[in-house]
């Protein structure tokens, strides 16, 4: 079959092997993708001033609330798609690509036009500092006009990473990156649009990169081929579609309102605070993105092996991914611990040293953490690619309470300290949550496919 020149049956091999071998371009892929904050962070920070940096981080988990409900769908779609594929089940495949398409496109506009509409009251819920709050609320419009780009550019990924093809993605969101980089300097240093010019930028590139995508995987990719007449909503693929996408998308909907409670209480604190938060963020979402790769990775994995029947063969996996990102976390220890102070200063201009010293003991709490939030990424991602999704969603729980709670209590008796322990001592009890539901085994039964077959081998 012509599609298996770049997609990938993940049934067979070492699962290590695969599972590196595929996240490897996701890696890349998500270090791109943080390029975009990242650029806009620095550009703003360096050219505008730390006001304007609080500006644009204000917005973070507002952003994630909405755009998070179209990542999680995308995320239960590729679930389904990933299972049939290992099935061999090649027609529902068809038939489930044609249905994401439906809910993607449809949901990225309901969910755009709510965030358009209510950006501004969502910001005041947050506390949002007035000296910065018109230039957050432009840049959250501005986001959310261009929801419909990010939306078809993660629903082509993961339809592509569910069929074992980590690359496509990765090549044009590399073009797009070096396109927001371009644009960021372009409109803030030389048209000075300053906010407003970086999320101008950033929906100018994710929606190149979304359309290359799409372009691409049409005509290299036959089993996506449909003719229009066959382009379908098939319902009982669109139920399997919500059940397994809608607990994932209600998982970060509840990850991204502790982050907002997070930010409220952050809010309170002086735009100095505000200021490292942000950075700190940006820096710790690079940190983390070899986590996050391994755990989609694993998720397809996973998803292909318990749709062929093969559980031993998905726990091995699981193994696999958890020695690499355990190793991974220990490593970046020291580098963090020491060498975040000159991180945090690409970030900042020479003149706000107080940003960077606020920052730099964020960053010595959270670093120790580093290994818990890595398992929460592997452990969540194998539990819904295996079909588990109500535990991710019950982590999901677990961070809103515990988030909330640290945030809340630490920060009456240390501080601005007690937000960067709350989000480690958060890390570190999710991550228990996922790894007692993996050990239980209660993941096993949870195929859409295949659910009479299951091999131990």
């Amino acid at each position: 079959m012509q599609e298996k020149s770049i997609t990938r049956d993940m049934t067979s091999g070492s699962p290590a092997k695969l599972i590196i071998k595929f996240s490897l371009p996701m890696l890349v892929g998500n270090l791109f993708q943080q390029f975009y904050n990242m650029v806009d962070s620095i550009v703003v920070g360096k050219f505008v001033g730390s006001d304007a940096l609080a500006a644009v981080g204000a917005t973070g988990s507002l952003v994630f609330l909405i755009i998070g409900l179209t990542f999680g769908l995308s995320a239960g779609i590729s679930i389904v798609l990933a299972q049939y594929f290992g099935a061999k089940e090649y027609e529902n495949v068809r038939k489930g690509f044609a249905t994401a398409t439906y809910i993607i496109i449809g949901v990225s506009i309901i969910m755009g036009i709510i965030g358009f509409i209510s950006s501004h009251w969502l910001l005041e819920l947050l506390n949002t500092p007035e000296s910065i709050i018109d230039q957050s609320d432009i840049y959250m419009k501005i986001t959310f006009a261009g929801i419909l780009g990010v939306s078809c550019y993660n629903g082509m990924a993961a339809v592509l990473r569910a069929l074992g093809d980590s690359v496509t993605p990765l090549i044009f969101l590399a073009v797009a990156s070096v396109l927001n980089v371009v644009l960021d300097l372009l409109f803030v240093v030389v048209f000075h649009w300053d906010v407003p010019g970086v999320a101008i930028a950033t929906i100018i590139s994710q929606i190149i990169s979304a359309i290359g995508c799409i372009i691409y995987a049409m005509k290299k990719v036959k089993i996506l081929r449909i003719p229009l007449k066959e382009f379908k909503l098939d319902k009982e693929i669109f139920k399997k579609c919500i059940r397994l996408g809608l607990p994932v998308a209600l998982q970060n909907s509840l990850v991204s309102v502790s982050m907002m409670a997070l930010q409220s209480v952050i809010n309170s604190y002086s735009e100095v605070v505000i200021a490292a938060n942000t950075v700190v963020s940006r820096i710790e979402q690079l940190v983390l993105q070899p986590g996050m790769s391994v755990g989609a990775a694993l998720a397809s994995f996973a998803g292909q092996n318990v749709g062929a029947g093969r559980i031993d063969r998905a726990k091995k996996g699981f193994k696999s991914a958890m020695v690499i990102i355990i190793a991974f976390s220990i490593i970046m220890l020291p580098v963090m611990y020491f060498g975040g102070e000159y991180i945090m200063r690409l970030f900042t201009k020479k003149e706000d040293f107080d940003v960077v010293t606020t920052g730099v003991q964020a960053i010595r709490i959270t670093c120790f953490f580093y290994t818990a939030v890595g398992i929460i990424f592997v452990t969540r991602n194998f539990l819904s690619g295996a079909g588990d999704i109500n535990v991710p969603l019950a982590m999901g729980f677990t961070e809103v309470i515990c988030r909330v709670t640290f945030a809340n209590v630490l920060s009456l008796y240390i501080g601005f300290h007690g937000i960067w322990w709350a989000t480690s001592l958060n890390w570190f009890i999710t991550a228990l949550v996922g790894i007692f539901r993996v050990a239980s085994g209660k993941w096993e039964s949870k195929s859409i496919v295949n659910n009479n077959i299951i091999s131990r081998k």
